[in-house]
């Protein structure tokens, strides 16, 4: 009788102490933390790279921010802005304005075409760029639309100003103390290209610096990467970017 009480004592014992305890107790007690804490991992560099993805996605056709790496738009934007670039602003037939401030690619125009280098190296680099946490392409700038296809552009009249198609134009977004331009200039923009400033004219290289150069300083349209915006970085300097007034000068036959 000894025996089987004691068997049966045995039989209903806790599953907590000795060998009877049940594996599934083992898993809960050891190894599902480590599994839950590895779950929790996976989960967070998945969604991570879900995260990145999107973002790239984002920047490549719709919104892409820009890293400023130099004073040439001061005091528009500073160096270490981040600005929002409207990838579809120029998608469904709109064309860049006078005032615009815009980023494009520079290849052929203000910089040689380059030879292919090292394609992971800049694939990495274009994402960097494209997330804003890297410095632009050499190739890619950032200028403010003076002129457009079919504008005569003229610097300067009497009262130091730049004058497109005969009208005086006021550009209260120059950095105080800079002149429209101290290299005195007459063009006249080929259609489907765009003469470009930057806002601190003694500061920039821009159209002025390659007018003897093939292409004349003229960026082509389908050069523009995007119209910048807003600032969106840092935050105190969050804000719509200020351009020209819409009535500075009448087309001159061009795209307006």
């Amino acid at each position: 009788m000894d025996t089987e009480a004691e068997l049966t004592q045995r039989g209903h014992s806790s599953p907590e102490t000795g060998e009877g305890r049940p594996r599934s107790a083992l898993w809960g007690r050891g190894a599902l933390p480590g599994w839950r804490a590895f779950l929790t991992l996976r989960g967070a560099a998945v969604l991570g790279v879900l995260c990145t993805c999107f973002l790239l996605l984002l920047s490549n056709f719709v919104v892409q921010p820009f890293l400023i790496p130099s004073r040439s738009m001061e005091p528009t934007l500073r160096v270490g802005d981040r600005v929002l670039v409207n990838k579809l602003a120029y998608r469904f037939g709109e064309q860049p304005r006078r005032g615009d401030v815009v980023v494009f690619d520079g290849a052929g125009s203000f910089v040689r075409e380059s030879a292919e280098g090292n394609p992971v190296g800049e694939a990495l680099h274009g994402a960097a760029a494209a997330l804003g946490i890297g410095e632009p392409s050499e190739t890619d700038f950032v200028k403010r639309v003076v002129g457009v296809g079919g504008d005569d552009v003229v610097c300067c009249d009497a009262g130091g100003r730049i004058k497109v198609n005969g009208v005086a134009v006021e550009e209260p977004y120059l950095y105080p103390g800079d002149a429209p331009s101290k290299v005195p200039f007459r063009i006249v923009v080929p259609l489907g290209t765009l003469w470009v400033m930057g806002d601190h004219r003694s500061q920039s290289r821009d159209s002025r610096d390659h007018l003897g150069e093939p292409g004349g300083g003229m960026v082509p349209v389908e050069k523009v990467i995007g119209r910048a915006d807003r600032i969106g970085w840092p935050v105190s300097r969050w804000g719509s970017i200020s351009g020209a007034p819409a009535s500075a000068a009448p087309s001159g036959g061009g795209h307006g």
